[in-house]
C-alpha cells in the first residue's frame, strides 16, 4: 500500500508538473499516471488500493466541493436564475435523446441500451469543472454574470439527475418496469440535500460561535477538520437513508458550505477557504491519478470509428442543450461559447458507472464501457484545455472600484 502510494504521489506530481511545464492541464499528466501504473497496463498499484479508490475519490471530491461552497456567493447566484436550474438536466438530457436517437444506428443496440449509454456518458464532471469554477471565482473571471457560479451548481446537480436516469434505464434494460417514483427522486434528492447541508451548516456555525463566546476560539485547522468529518457525515448519511428516500450527499456538503460562507465574517471564511485549497493539492492526485486507473484502457481499441462519430454527435446535442438554457440571458456569444465548452468534461460518473452494465451482464455492457472509457480519455483533456485556454478570452474580469 505504501508503495503504491509513494508511486501515485511521486509519479502523479511529476506528471502534472511536466504537462504543466509543456502549456497543458496538470490531471492530464495526473490520469496518464493512473492509466500506466494501473492494473490494466504496469499494475504497480495494489489490490487494497483499488479496492478503496471509490470512497478515495469521493473524499477528494468532497474537499473541493467544500472549497467551492465557501467560494459560492449566493447572492450572485440569485441573479442567474432560471439559467442554473436548466443548467441541471437539460444539457444532459439532450445528449441522452443524441444517443437515443444515433447510438442504434451507428453502435447497433437497442433502444433501451441507448438509453444506458446515455444516461453513463451524459454526466458532466464535477472533478474538471469544480475547482477550474473555483479559479474563476477567485480570479474573478465572468463573476459579474455569474458564470462560474452558475455552472459550478449546474454540474451539481447534473450528476444526481443523470444517476437517477442511469438507474430507472438499467432495470428496463434488465427487463423490469420503470416506476414514477424513480423520477420523483430527482427533485426529493435535491432539496433534502440542500435542507441536510443547511441543518449541519447552522449546527456547525452554532458550534464554532458558542465555543468562541466562552472564550475558546476554535483553530481554522480543527474547524477544517470538523467540517470535513461532518462532510462525510452527510455522504454516509446518503447511503443509510437511500432504502426510504432520496438524499444527494454532494448538494448537502455544497449547502452546508455555503451557510458557513454566508454566518461566517468573511476574514474566517477566507482562512477555511485558504485551508481547503491546501487540502485540495495532495487531494487533487489522488483523485485524477485514480480515475485513470479506474479506466481500463483495452476498450477503447473496441470501439472503433463508430464510437468516435457517435461521442462527437452527442457532445453536439449537448451544446445545442446549454445554447438552449442560455436563450434569453445577458450573456453574449463568447460568454455562451465558454458555458458550452465547460460542460464538455466527462471523467468522474463514467469511471465509477461505465463498468456496471458489463458486471450486470448486459448484452451492451462491453459496448457502453467501451465508449465510456473513449470519452474519459477524449473529453476530460479536450474540456480542461479548453477552459485554461479559453477563459480569458471569452470572459470578461469584474471591475473592482479603485479607492
Amino acid at each position: 500500500m505504501l508503495f503504491s502510494l509513494a508511486i501515485l504521489f511521486l509519479v502523479g506530481f511529476s506528471a502534472a508538473a511536466i504537462f504543466q511545464k509543456i502549456g497543458l492541464p496538470r490531471m492530464i499528466g495526473m490520469i496518464a499516471t493512473g492509466i500506466v501504473t494501473g492494473p490494466y497496463v504496469l499494475d504497480l498499484l495494489v489490490p487494497s488500493l483499488l479496492g478503496i479508490s471509490s470512497e478515495l475519490r469521493q473524499i477528494a471530491l468532497i474537499i473541493i466541493l467544500i472549497k467551492a461552497g465557501l467560494s459560492l456567493n449566493l447572492s450572485d447566484l440569485k441573479k442567474v436564475g432560471r439559467p442554473a436550474v436548466m443548467m441541471s438536466f437539460v444539457p444532459a438530457s439532450f445528449e441522452i435523446i443524441g444517443y437515443l436517437i444515433f447510438a442504434p444506428l451507428l453502435l447497433h443496440v437497442t433502444r433501451i441500451e441507448a438509453a444506458v449509454m446515455g444516461a453513463v456518458l451524459s454526466a458532466v464532471s464535477p472533478a474538471v469543472v469544480v475547482p477550474r469554477m473555483v479559479k474563476l471565482i477567485e480570479e474573478k473571471y465572468g463573476t459579474a454574470q455569474s458564470i462560474p457560479q452558475m455552472i459550478l451548481a449546474g454540474a451539481s446537480c447534473d450528476d444526481i439527475f443523470v444517476i437517477v436516469l442511469f438507474s430507472t434505464f438499467v432495470t428496463m434494460a434488465q427487463g423490469e418496469s420503470a416506476k414514477i417514483t424513480d423520477f420523483l427522486n430527482i427533485p426529493i434528492s435535491i432539496v433534502l440535500g440542500i435542507l441536510a447541508g443547511i441543518l449541519a451548516g447552522f449546527i456547525l456555525f452554532f458550534l464554532f460561535e458558542t465555543a468562541y463566546q466562552k472564550n475558546h476560539a476554535i483553530r481554522s485547522t480543527t474547524k477544517s477538520v470538523l467540517i470535513l468529518g461532518t462532510a462525510f457525515l452527510l455522504m454516509a448519511l446518503e447511503t443509510i437513508v437511500k432504502p426510504y428516500v432520496a438524499l444527494s450527499g454532494l448538494l448537502a456538503v455544497v449547502a452546508m458550505a455555503c451557510v458557513l460562507k454566508i454566518k461566517s465574517t468573511s476574514d474566517v471564511s477566507a482562512r477555511l477557504s485558504e485551508k481547503f485549497g491546501k487540502l485540495w493539492i495532495p487531494a487533487e492526485v489522488l483523485l485524477f491519478v485514480l480515475v485513470g486507473a479506474a479506466v481500463d484502457i483495452r476498450y477503447t481499441l473496441t470501439a472503433g470509428v463508430s464510437a468516435l462519430f457517435m461521442i462527437g454527435i452527442a457532445l453536439l446535442f449537448r451544446a445545442i442543450g446549454v445554447f438552449f438554457c442560455l436563450l434569453g440571458t445577458k450573456l453574449s456569444g463568447k460568454e455562451k461559447c465558454f458555458c458550452i465548452i465547460a460542460y464538455l468534461p466527462k471523467a468522474t460518473v463514467q469511471a465509477a458507472i461505465g463498468s456496471v452494465p458489463l458486471s450486470l451482464g448486459l448484452p451492451c455492457g462491453k459496448i457502453v464501457l467501451s465508449v465510456a472509457v473513449l470519452a474519459i480519455l477524449i473529453t476530460a483533456p479536450l474540456g480542461a484545455i479548453g477552459i485554461d485556454k479559453s477563459y480569458r478570452k471569452l470572459l470578461q474580469p469584474e471591475q473592482t472600484d479603485s479607492v
